[in-house]
This record gives C-alpha cells, structure tokens and sequence, in this order.
C-alpha cells in the first residue's frame, strides 16, 4: 500500500500549475498503460493516485477548474466501480485510454504550463 501521506506533503509543496501538469501526466500514464492488459494493476494505482491528487488539488483551485476535477474524480471512481469488467474488454479500455487521454490533454491546459 502507498504511502498517501507522504506522497500528499511533497505534492503539496508545488503550486496548483504544477500539482494540475502532475495530474495530466498521471492521465497520459493511464493511456498508454491502458494499452497492455497486464498493467491492470498499475492502471487502477494511478485511478487511485489521482483520485488523490484531485482531492489535493480542487480545494484550492479557482471554482471553474475545480468543478472540472469534480467531474473528472466522478469518472475515475465511476471506471473503477466496474473495473473488473470494464478491463476484461479490449473495447472499453480502449475507451479508457482515450478519454484518459483527452483529459490529460484537458488538465495540461488548464494548468496554464504551456502558455
């Protein structure tokens, strides 16, 4: 089991920008390892992991970024309520992979760090 306390001190240590481009790159992981069916396990850890960073993260951010990771926590616990089935099918991960993706994409840019 991880260490959330721990991994909650140092990920509150950045500021919102950084702790939002973390999440995204936790979603982009989600991507490509939603590829292989063998990173059941790891996939379902980085769910957890940013379910966590969402929680960290939306109490401090303005209320329309929030919002969104409300909604973007709403689907990870909803993909992991049916995980066992949702991963067994080649077609629904795939789904995963790309909506995991298009979050990712959609975080990044509400972290500000490209601009």
């Amino acid at each position: 089991m991880r260490d959330y306390a721990a991994m909650r001190e140092r990920y509150m240590r950045d500021g919102i920008p950084t702790r939002l481009g973390g999440l995204a790159a936790n979603l982009a992981r989600v991507n490509s390892f939603s590829k292989n069916p063998v990173n059941r396990d790891v996939v379902h850890g980085l769910l957890d992991e940013s379910k966590y960073f969402i929680e960290w993260t939306a109490s401090e951010a303005e209320v329309s970024t929030a919002a969104e990771l409300v909604e973007l926590q709403v689907q990870l616990a909803l993909w992991q309520r049916r995980w066992e089935q949702l991963w067994a099918d080649q077609a629904q991960r795939a789904k995963i992979a790309e909506q995991s993706q298009a979050w990712s994409d959609k975080v990044l840019d509400m972290s500000g760090l490209l601009d």
